[in-house]
């Protein structure tokens, strides 16, 4: 098992070029397979002596221990993948993950901030420090690229197009999308840009990184995230909000002030316009709750 494993995960890298992050999910996710089928001797058994009533009773399993269902459903397909591979590879005769269904989602309309909120949030980093420079650049930039985090810490010199207005971004399966940046962005990455090296005595290249923290080396998705915890607590927004909610509302304004879906599934680099679709309902939500607060007859 452990092999086919191993060999799997290198199909990825060198067959399927995935990125670093899908592959350390499906790392990770069947090291807990194995650890669930793992018998006392510490042995495993063979790909191909595993049934869909053994998968099963190992998704009944994360179901028990409270798993959420969007993490079952990424294991599930992580297990459809491996075994897909283990039938080319003529280790398995079928699949005995493809009979499995996936638990249902629940859909749950994203958090977003409004306009005011939003504007409350770009303020509130200090323009007079360098830092502060740096994390208003980082919001400017989510906000008006739509990008999620990860795309974000990517970014490279060589990826602006300041005088275009655009950023080229790397998304999710290494994909590659460009986005527009608005005046309030590019104002603040070139206020950011003048400030960056200081006390720091790098040179920049086209690969040197956008973003860097305090020591000139690329800033890391988590750091990000523990700096926007620190402007939620210091404006007092939601608690909910996060790096994403910048994208959540990013779609959400452009949506409610009529921009059509399919637009905006480019932007957002979506593979599928289902996913973008939450957005509207989030709109029509919105819509729902003004009529009901505003028709007279609403009530009745």
């Amino acid at each position: 098992m452990k092999t086919a494993i191993d060999r799997f995960i290198s199909y990825l890298e060198s067959e399927r070029n995935a990125s670093d992050l899908t592959i350390k999910s499906y790392r990770e996710d069947l090291r807990s397979f194995c650890y669930f089928f793992e018998y006392e001797d510490g042995s495993l058994p063979l790909p191909g002596e595993l049934t869909p009533a053994d998968l099963r009773e190992f998704v009944s399993e994360m179901g028990e221990a409270g798993y959420a269902r969007s993490s079952i459903s990424r294991r599930l397909a992580s297990l459809r993948s491996f075994f897909t591979f283990c039938q080319r590879e003529n280790l398995v005769t079928e699949n005995p993950a493809k009979p499995l269904r996936n638990p249902r989602k629940i859909r749950r309309l994203p958090h977003f901030l409004s306009n005011d909120e939003i504007a409350t949030l770009l303020d509130a980093p200090d323009a007079s420090t360098r830092l502060g420079l740096r994390d208003r650049a980082i919001f400017e930039t989510m906000y008006s690229g739509g990008l999620r985090v990860s795309e974000l810490v990517t970014l490279n010199d060589g990826d602006l197009y300041i005088e275009e207005g655009l950023v080229r971004v790397r998304g999710k399966g290494k994909k590659e999308r460009l986005c527009p940046l608005g005046s309030f962005a590019v104002n603040a990455i070139n206020a950011w840009l003048r400030q960056r090296l200081l006390g720091v005595g790098q040179t920049v290249n086209q690969l040197s990184p956008l973003f860097t923290n305090k020591f000139g080396n690329r800033i890391s998705d988590r750091s990000v995230r523990r700096m926007m915890d620190k402007y939620i607590r210091i404006t007092g927004l939601d608690s909910r909000t996060s790096p994403h909610t910048l994208r959540h509302s990013f779609a959400t304004h452009l949506l409610d002030r009529g921009a059509d879906i399919r637009s905006v599934q480019e932007l957002l680099g979506h593979k599928s316009l289902v996913t973008t679709q939450i957005y509207t309902h989030l709109s029509t939500a919105k819509l729902k709750d003004v009529y009901e607060r505003s028709h007279p007859l609403a009530g009745r």
